[in-house]
């Protein structure tokens, strides 16, 4: 295998990551709409725990990416 076609299928499965973090973010908001049509009192308390819960993982998606163009423009 060439040098060039490992550094693109390198490329490739590092951004895999973008997925996880999509689907992260989809579990979180729903999970949390689920539990505020539960308890719609708690939902105000949980908001700060939501919103940092998808402030991570939209970091994690993002750092995939930028590992994904490290690797391949290194």
């Amino acid at each position: 295998m060439e040098a060039e076609a490992a550094k693109f299928i390198g490329a490739g499965l590092a951004t895999l990551g973008m997925i996880g973090a999509g689907i992260g973010v989809g579990t979180i908001f729903g999970n949390f709409l689920a539990g505020a049509t539960r308890n719609p009192s708690a939902a105000g308390g949980q908001f700060t725990n939501l919103i940092l819960g998808a402030a991570l993982t939209e970091a994690l998606g993002i750092l995939a990416f930028v590992l994904g163009l490290l690797i391949l423009f290194s």
